[in-house]
């Protein structure tokens, strides 16, 4: 079922080497992103290891924040796109590649070390090469970063 397919994991074999979220990454994180049940939103979740610590020890490096955001709306774009054509994901799925143009990070609250980030994302526009995308991210239950994302189709000579 959908549910259960990581978006990253139907990207299509030279897009498949992300330092964030590439599968074949081998000194990647791995970040996976899923749609949730009703499809409306996109899930990742993540314990980034101690080396990600920011210049307090026990909280996670801007940086890396907005890179799980770069990787996780990118996917998500990826998703939206493709639900937005009737079409489901699946083991053979190789979905259209969206890339960064626009990244705004707020950061609310230091996000704690050690402890499962949940990281959601919605559509908020969809054109025919673009997405707009609106992630939060959370620590037991509280905001810790928002970002809006502008995400575009990659084109097939990329």
């Amino acid at each position: 079922m959908e549910k259960y397919i990581c978006i990253q994991d139907t990207y299509g074999e030279r897009f498949q080497y992300c330092w964030g979220c590439g599968p074949k990454n081998d000194m990647g994180l791995h970040l996976k992103s899923y749609p949730s049940e009703d499809g409306k939103s996109v899930i990742a979740k993540i314990i980034p290891d101690k080396m990600y610590t920011g210049g307090v020890p026990q909280n996670l490096f801007g940086g890396m924040i907005a890179m799980i955001f770069d990787c996780h709306g990118t996917a998500s774009a990826a998703y939206f796109s493709h639900k937005n054509k009737g079409l489901v994901l699946n083991k053979n799925t190789v979905i259209e590649r969206f890339i960064t143009a626009r990244l705004e990070v707020d950061f609310k609250k230091p996000t704690p070390m050690n402890e499962e980030i949940l990281v959601s994302a919605k559509l908020i526009e969809l054109g025919e090469r673009k997405a707009i995308i609106e992630m939060e991210m959370k620590v037991k239950g509280e905001v810790r970063a928002k970002a809006k994302m502008i995400a575009v189709k990659v084109k097939d000579n990329m």
